[in-house]
């Protein structure tokens, strides 16, 4: 899955997450242009995983 495909399904990516991972807020997944790494960064301090773990989990949505 590419990036545009990502931004594409996003909101349906972010429900998906929020249900496998109850602690996720909105505020945590909020995706803007130019703001992924401040996202990914949000993700990996409340999921203790990696960049890399968090792109492949998304990616397989």
């Amino acid at each position: 899955m590419n990036k545009l495909t990502i931004e594409g399904n996003w909101n349906e990516i972010k429900g998906k997450l929020k249900q496998k991972y109850g602690n996720l807020t909105d505020n945590d997944l909020t995706f803007a242009k130019g703001k992924e790494e401040e996202m990914y960064g949000r993700l990996q301090q409340k999921l203790g995983k990696t960049k890399d773990e968090i792109r492949k989990e998304i990616e397989n949505f």
